[in-house]
């Protein structure tokens, strides 16, 4: 039974080899792993992904396929014991898994061809013979006594029998099998890894003109030399990145094309990255906010973005706005990798800085932040607005089409509410008593921030420092020494935007139009 199990996994083992190795050739998106794994993301309640997103941050991905791997590895050691006994029950039930694997990638929605499905059904189909290999080494053989006297082949569960099965056979095979596996996979993996090379390339080559709109300075007083207080502009590396691929798309900028089209559009269009090129540029500070962001979560940043102005692409193809006759209010964005996000057109023309960008922080986007082309629209949390890898735009209404958030329960419109963060001290710090300096970030994209308040313990409120303003569409850093005394403390920050408007304290869940309620954070000063 233990052979006839490691007999499952080997086989297990040989099949997603070959399967990464087809995939190379087909695409990366249709392995089995992949193409399951983003099934599976699709038909997970939002409430899960948003648990998934708080306590895995960006690794949710890669805890995701290492669940996959797991339960495969499980089942795989489940069919190979069942084998021993029933020999093709088992090697059918690779066959089986195979076509669930094949079903996920051809249902995926950036899946054009049903080529998808041949990584698992091939994968599948080496794991099944060789399973069925394996546990025919495990199979008693007839011997010369037995042969003589009439004996027939018996099943045999590998482990009591030294003289009846094939050893050398199984251990042959065994090895022969895993060393080919592991050579099959490196290979798909490196063919994998080298399609991405002309992007990479691309990229490479990219040498971003200079804005013809460049950003402002950055005020001498919007960034607070405090310890521990997040930086004014959050170099790309720390980004937060929150999304649904699995497998970064890695597009060429050079055959990259972007469709303009639908309700109201009297001259669909395309683009290319040239075109985007050579037409003005544009260079603002925006802080973009991901609607999963807890209170006092990480899921937010400011960066420097240089692009083209939206509204102008919309103009050109006869695009108006609801509020002059427009027909569309909707305009989805679709990504390479078939995500779908709604933007209400009125909030993407109604003057603010929305733009198709194509660099960030100074460089070409990073792949992980949407190479070649993303959207960016200050003031809307990132699931109504900053489509990654952007290759169409479709105007519509929001009656007529839901997309894929929204179908999931969120909402269709989502401005991004006004919040504030403590960043120092940490929670549950153990500061000195003395002075101690609170510090943070508070943000109310496209309204700007006014006035920043913190309590202590259940105190009055006091008015904090405000770093200078960038743009209203930045956050904006804060502080307040704090004559710290000894014991336990709990300290929480509100803040109010340009509206008038005070953050409120009623807490709601990220779902379905994000958090809101005070930060806090609690310490013991020592």
């Amino acid at each position: 039974m233990a052979l006839g199990a490691l007999s499952g996994v080997l086989a297990g083992f040989a099949s997603l080899a070959l399967a990464e190795l087809v995939a190379a050739a087909v695409r990366p998106q249709s392995s089995p792993v992949i193409a399951v794994g983003g099934a599976s993301i699709d038909a997970t309640p939002a409430a899960v992904k948003d648990w998934a997103i708080r306590h895995f941050g960006t690794n949710d991905k890669l805890v995701l396929q290492l669940g996959i791997l797991a339960v495969l590895a499980v089942l795989a050691l489940t069919l190979g014991a069942l084998a021993v006994w029933f020999r093709q029950v088992g090697a059918a039930g690779f066959l089986v898994f195979g076509g669930i694997g094949a079903a996920a990638a051809v249902s995926r929605p950036d899946s054009t061809s049903l080529a998808d499905a041949l990584p698992s059904l091939v994968g599948a189909a080496a794991g099944a013979l060789l399973l069925y290999v394996l546990v025919g080494r495990l199979t008693k053989v007839k011997t010369p006594a037995s042969a003589a006297g009439g004996g027939t082949w018996e099943a045999g569960d590998g482990l009591s029998s030294s003289a009846g099965w094939d050893r050398r056979g199984f251990v042959l095979a065994a090895v022969s099998a895993a060393a080919a596996s592991a050579a099959v996979g490196g290979v798909g993996r490196s063919l994998n890894a080298s399609r991405g090379q002309g992007a990479i390339a691309s990229r490479n080559r990219l040498v971003l003109p200079s804005p013809q709109s460049p950003a402002q300075p950055i005020p001498k007083g919007a960034g607070l030399r405090i310890p521990g207080i997040s930086a004014f502009v959050t170099p790309n590396a720390d980004f937060y990145r929150v999304d649904t691929a699995l497998v970064v798309p890695k597009l060429n900028a050079a055959s990259w094309r972007l469709r303009i089209h639908g309700k109201g559009v009297r001259r669909p269009t395309t683009y290319s990255f040239d075109d985007l090129l050579h037409r003005e540029l544009i260079e603002r500070d925006i802080t973009l906010t991901c609607v999963s962001n807890e209170v006092g979560g990480p899921y937010v940043g400011n960066a420097r973005w240089i692009g083209v102005r939206l509204a102008d692409l919309l103009a050109e193809c006869g695009i108006k706005p609801p509020s002059q006759g427009g027909a569309a209010d909707q305009l989805v964005s679709r990504s390479a990798d078939g995500m779908t996000i709604g933007s209400p057109v009125e909030d993407v023309m109604d003057g603010r800085d929305a733009m198709l960008a194509l660099g960030m922080n100074g460089e070409p986007l990073p792949f992980d932040h949407g190479f070649p082309v993303r959207m960016v629209v200050p003031g809307l949390y990132g699931f109504v607005s900053a489509c990654k890898w952007i290759e169409d735009i479709e105007l519509t209404t929001f009656d007529s089409y839901d997309p894929y958030w929204v179908k999931r329960g969120w909402s269709r419109r989502a401005p991004i509410k006004t919040a504030s963060r403590i960043d120092t001290p940490k929670p549950f710090a153990r500061p000195k008593a003395g002075t101690v300096m609170i510090a943070g970030v508070a943000w109310a994209q496209h309204r700007g921030v006014d006035r920043v308040e913190v309590r202590i313990d259940d105190g009055p409120w006091q008015e904090a420092d405000l770093a200078g303003e960038d743009t209203r569409d930045t956050w904006r850093q804060w502080s307040l020494p704090w004559r710290a005394t000894k014991g336990g403390h709990t300290l929480t920050v509100r803040a109010t935007d340009r509206t008038g408007a005070v953050q409120t304290d009623k807490r709601t869940r990220t779902i379905p139009d994000g958090a809101s309620g005070w930060h806090s954070v609690v310490v013991t000063v020592e």
